[in-house]
This record gives C-alpha cells, sequence and structure tokens, in this order.
C-alpha cells in the first residue's frame, strides 16, 4: 500500500509532467520571444498551467510534511517543484534542472525594473511616479523638491494641455535634475479614447444636469428623434451606441451614476438609473462613462495619439500606453513608432478594462517581444469595469502573473489621495499603501499635498519592505490561467 508520502511524490511528477507540456504546447509562442526574455517567458506558461487548477489540496499536504508549499514560487515555479521532489528523494541530472531560479528570477526583476525605472535611492524600495499637474512648470523649486523626497517617474497626461506646456514641465525636470544630481525619468501617458459625457439635451448650456434613481435617460450621438427636455449623452466615441444591448451597464463619472440598457432605438438607447450616489445627484459634461459588459470596437491608439508619438519618441523615456486590450493593440503601436525615426521609448501598457486582464499573459508575451516594458494597474476605470468588489482579487492575479515573468508593476490611482486631496489619510489608504509597496512602481495622481504624499509613501514602503515577502496565499485556480491554458 503506497505511503501517503510516495502519493504526493506521483502527484509533484504528473505536476511537472504537466508544466514541461505546457511549454510544448505553447512552443509557437515561445520561439517569437527574445534569448533574454526565454526563461521569463516559460516560467510565466508554466505558472499559469499551475494556477489553472486549484492546487489547495497539494497545498496543505506540502505544508503538513514541512515542505515548501509554493505560495510564494511565482517567478521559479519549476525549479521549486524540482527542489521539493529532491527532497522526497528523487534524482535529477544538472541539465535537467530548471535555470529559473527564485534568486536569478528575483535579480532579473530588479535589473528590468532599474532598466524601465531608473535605480531607486534604498534599493529594494518600489520607485514613485508623480503626476504632473500644468502649474509645476512654473514652480521649479517644487520640482527639486519632489525629486530630492524620492520622486523616480515623472508622469504627464497627454490628455491635458498642449506639446508646449509638456515640453515646458520636461525642461524644469531637466533642470532640476541638474540642481539635485537626482536622476528622474519621463512618462508621457497617450490620451486613449476619450469615452466622456457630452450634454446635448436638458443641461447642455449649464454643462450638468440633475438625475435620480428610476429616471431614463438617453445615449446617442444627435438629438434626432428626440426632445429639448430629454436627458441625452453622447459618449463621445463614435461606435459605442451600436454595440449596446438590453440589460448592459452603463456607469458614469466612476460608477457614482449607473443604471442598464433597457431599450434600443436605431441610433440611440435608452438607459433607466438604478443608483445616483454623487452628492449633488447631477450628471456632469467630460465624466467618464465606462460599459463594463458591452464589447467596444473602438482602437486604442486613436489618432490624436499618433500625433503625439513624434513628440513622445523625442522627450519621453516611457510611454504609457493606455486602454490596450489585445495583442494586437501593442502591434499597431509598434507599427506607428517604426515610422518615426529616433529611439522608442519604453512603454508601460495599463490595465483598465476586463479584456485586458483575461489577455493579460497574451498582452505580457507580446510585450516581451519589444523589451524594456512594465505593467500599470489602472485602478480607476478597472475598477468601474470589473466591479469595485473584484478589484482586490484582481490586482493581486496581475500582481502574481507579473512576478511570474519578471515584470514591472506600476501600482496607480488613489493611492493616498485623501491625504493628497485634504492633507489627512483615512486608516484603510495607509493600508492599499502599504500593498502597493508589492509592486515594482507607485503612481500618485495629482494633488495639494504631494510632498506630504511622497514623506509618508517613503516611512510606509520601508516599513512595509521588512515584511513584504511573508504572506502566504491559498492557491485555487486564477480564471486568467485557465482561459490562456484551455486556449490552446
Amino acid at each position: 500500500m503506497e505511503t501517503e508520502l510516495e502519493q504526493l511524490s506521483q502527484e509533484l511528477e504528473a505536476l511537472e509532467k504537466g508544466l514541461l507540456e505546457a511549454n510544448q504546447d505553447h512552443r509557437n509562442q515561445l520561439e517569437q520571444i527574445p534569448e533574454r526574455y526565454l526563461p521569463a517567458a516559460r516560467n510565466l506558461i508554466q505558472y499559469l498551467y499551475f494556477r489553472s487548477e486549484d492546487r489547495k489540496s497539494l497545498q496543505e499536504k506540502l505544508h503538513l510534511y514541512g515542505l515548501s508549499a509554493l505560495s510564494n514560487s511565482e517567478n521559479h515555479i519549476h525549479r521549486q517543484i524540482q527542489t521539493i521532489r529532491q527532497r522526497l528523494g528523487h534524482h535529477y541530472f544538472p541539465e535537467e534542472l530548471n535555470s529559473c531560479t527564485y534568486k536569478d528570477s528575483q535579480d532579473q526583476l530588479t535589473t528590468n525594473s532599474q532598466e524601465l525605472f531608473g535605480p531607486t535611492e534604498i534599493p529594494g524600495m518600489p520607485s514613485v511616479m508623480v503626476t504632473f499637474d500644468s502649474n509645476f512648470a512654473e514652480d521649479p523649486g517644487m520640482i527639486e523638491d519632489l525629486l530630492l523626497q524620492g520622486m523616480n517617474v515623472a508622469r504627464i497626461n497627454c490628455a491635458h494641455d498642449d506639446e508646449s506646456i509638456w515640453k515646458s514641465m520636461i525642461d524644469q525636470i531637466r533642470e532640476a535634475e541638474k540642481k539635485t544630481g537626482k536622476s528622474c525619468k519621463i512618462h508621457l501617458d497617450l490620451a486613449g479614447p476619450k469615452i466622456r459625457t457630452v450634454l446635448l439635451g436638458k443641461g447642455k448650456k449649464k454643462g450638468k444636469v440633475k438625475v435620480a434613481v428610476g429616471e431614463t435617460i438617453w445615449l446617442s450621438e444627435s438629438m434626432n428623434n428626440l426632445k429639448e427636455e430629454n436627458v441625452v449623452l453622447d459618449p463621445n466615441e463614435k461606435g459605442i451606441i451600436a454595440s449596446l444591448e438590453v440589460g448592459h451597464r452603463v456607469f458614469i463619472d466612476d460608477g457614482e451614476i449607473s443604471g442598464r440598457v433597457t431599450h434600443i432605438k436605431e441610433g440611440m438607447a435608452a438607459v433607466t438609473l438604478d443608483r445616483v450616489s454623487s452628492k449633488k445627484g447631477s450628471i456632469k459634461s467630460e465624466k467618464g462613462i465606462n460599459f463594463p459588459d458591452t464589447h467596444l470596437s473602438i482602437p486604442s491608439l486613436t489618432d490624436f495619439d499618433k500625433r503625439c508619438l513624434p513628440f513622445i519618441c523625442r522627450h519621453a523615456d516611457i510611454l504609457g500606453y493606455s486602454f490596450v486590450k489585445t495583442p494586437q493593440d501593442i502591434q499597431n503601436l509598434h507599427n506607428e513608432l517604426q515610422r518615426i525615426k529616433g529611439p522608442i521609448p519604453d512603454i508601460v501598457y495599463k490595465i483598465e478594462t476586463p479584456d485586458s486582464v483575461a489577455n493579460l499573459p497574451a498582452l505580457i508575451l507580446e510585450g516581451m517581444k519589444s523589451p524594456p516594458f512594465g505593467i500599470m494597474i489602472a485602478r480607476g476605470d478597472l475598477a468601474v469595469e470589473i466591479g469595485f468588489e473584484r478589484m482586490g482579487e484582481i490586482q493581486e492575479e496581475i500582481l502574481w502573473i507579473c512576478e511570474s515573468a519578471q515584470v514591472p508593476v506600476v501600482w496607480a490611482t488613489q493611492v493616498l489621495e485623501n491625504l493628497h486631496k485634504l492633507g489627512m489619510p483615512t486608516r484603510s489608504e495607509i493600508t492599499d499603501a502599504g500593498q502597493a509597496s508589492l509592486a515594482e512602481c507607485i503612481m500618485i495622481n495629482k494633488g495639494k499635498h504631494t510632498m506630504s504624499v511622497l514623506k509618508t509613501l517613503k516611512e510606509i514602503m520601508q516599513r512595509t519592505s521588512v515584511h513584504r515577502h511573508k504572506k502566504r496565499f491559498t492557491l485555487g485556480h486564477l480564471s486568467i490561467a485557465k482561459n490562456f491554458i484551455q486556449s490552446t
């Protein structure tokens, strides 16, 4: 009769065989990856295979026998399983052992992070990305203080201002570098599709309109067949309304106002509101609209983005690609960049839609073809799109998957936001900032108290770094992993 340890050994043998077969199943994708990124690409696929099924039972058995429970093995999953099998008596020839070890993977991720974001003042600390306001261009002392307080990356959003203001901010950053002796990467974000409220009917002149739960509003690109007293919103991008179906959810202004499509006519859709959480109960112009149930065929790279690319290539170290959803989106961007003479900046792909989450492994493999690159968890739109209650789960999954691929991650949106805007943090956002320290870079948005945010963030990062590898997770299956593995 087999002992439990013999059964465990057989289970690990079968698991290792599955890991090797997973790489074989994806050999066509692996053949397109540069040599430097091949170990990470292989490990990514093996980790996705590992997480495509529920491994909690195996995890508990390993823990029971004092063996590695595999919960912190994202970046070297095959080698860790081999190490456990060696402890159980299995012999490997040296050439059979996977070269992707914990230390090598950690070192490579550090190298990738420094290549993308630059070196940090304190080794092991995340980089800090600060979003610039246009008035920073007129305050050189402020920029010097930001550098002295730990800013590694300056982010400029091309959705705002124009090239002259962007250039002025960049010039001030370069001057501040000389004065302080600190280096800073320039990150320019493409605007991406501007899906925003445009009031066409009631409230058009004031730029806002009162609404209430149970009220029906209309989505339309024109006022055809609608009355002036109707609340009519144009989503500002062609093709959205034609993609809507009855029952699809519509979120306005970060989800403060929401409803469902209840009726569709030619060129318009009726939306009955089921939540109005904003204090004044108004829909304002230029607020974001999200369609989480709707497959939108809007290109990620807009005509405006394409016009910005020459400037970005001349001045940016990093390009932020908004609303990337598929590997084809990445190919489209690189095709445009190849037309521009001169250096091409590194790229950070922003994960902010359900499609980009589902396609994350494929996006990473496509990104590996043109390194260096990183992934941004753009928690603003992403939380609205996937649901706030799923945000904690999804941001963890993105961190795990990127860790397995040695890809640097930017943790973005609402980090210490209350402190930034009002000068006093909430208890929950301090905890969130501690969690943000698990990423390779933390992005902070605009606000009045940027210096206080930087000082607080530095203290939190230093305290959290002592514990950042000590949290144990259970190994249930990941939908992202399961879908990727089953797609072959």
